[in-house]
């Protein structure tokens, strides 16, 4: 295996081209928010593994993280991981380059970039973002 990734090795696109990948190059779209974020509103078609969750110590990271996106995903897959902001999906893009997977590519600005650009459909863009408690 390669030597461990850090965040300078995660490619990183804006949303137009996050959306231009989905469209057309047979991306999938992986959203590490946590399940109740994603069920309020997410990209069409997308997988939801979260990358943290609240506990009564904190923000902890999902143990199971690398595991439950390999049961969904193949290594060879291409996924386009975003959370949020942006706070999630880089340190979840370097576990799963870690972990093996070859075509990781990270949304900058996360799902409310992707709101705030229109492409999230018909509802208010207030009324799609998540009121968040990861704020990352």
């Amino acid at each position: 295996m390669d030597a461990p990734k850090n965040d300078q090795n995660v490619v990183t696109v804006d949303v137009h081209a996050a959306k231009d990948l989905l469209n057309s190059s047979g991306y999938c779209y992986l959203d590490v928010r946590s399940v109740e974020d994603f069920n309020k509103s997410h990209v069409l078609n997308a997988h939801n593994v979260p990358y943290m969750f609240i506990t009564e110590e904190g923000l902890v990271k999902n143990p199971d993280f690398v595991g439950q996106v390999a049961a969904i995903c193949k290594s060879e897959d291409h996924l386009i991981v975003a959370c949020n902001r942006g706070g999630r999906s880089l340190p979840a893009c370097v576990d799963l380059l870690d972990s093996g997977f070859k075509h990781i590519v990270n949304m900058g600005g996360g799902y409310s970039t992707w709101v705030d650009a229109g492409f999230a459909g018909n509802q208010p863009a207030e009324e799609l973002k998540t009121s968040c408690k990861f704020r990352p």
